[in-house]
């Protein structure tokens, strides 16, 4: 789905910049362009980066089975 027609910046675009690092609306305007023409995607925007880094922070690192770890 398109955020920002202006820029061309789609969820996915978002979803990769928060895979870069990416957790502020400034920092995703520095780095797609979202928000740089007519502004008016700015709250989209914000809500589809709200939802990528709170998928992100949701995700569990594998559990290590090895008996080496078990104390």
């Amino acid at each position: 789905m398109y955020v920002c027609i202006c820029s061309g910046v789609t969820d996915r675009a978002i979803y990769e910049a928060v895979d870069r690092g990416v957790r502020t609306l400034s920092e995703l305007t520095l780095d797609t362009g979202v928000a740089t023409q007519c502004g008016t995607c700015a709250s989209v925007a914000r809500k589809v980066l709200k939802e990528a880094v709170s998928e992100k922070r949701q995700i569990s690192l594998p559990v290590i089975n090895n008996p080496a770890f078990i104390t």
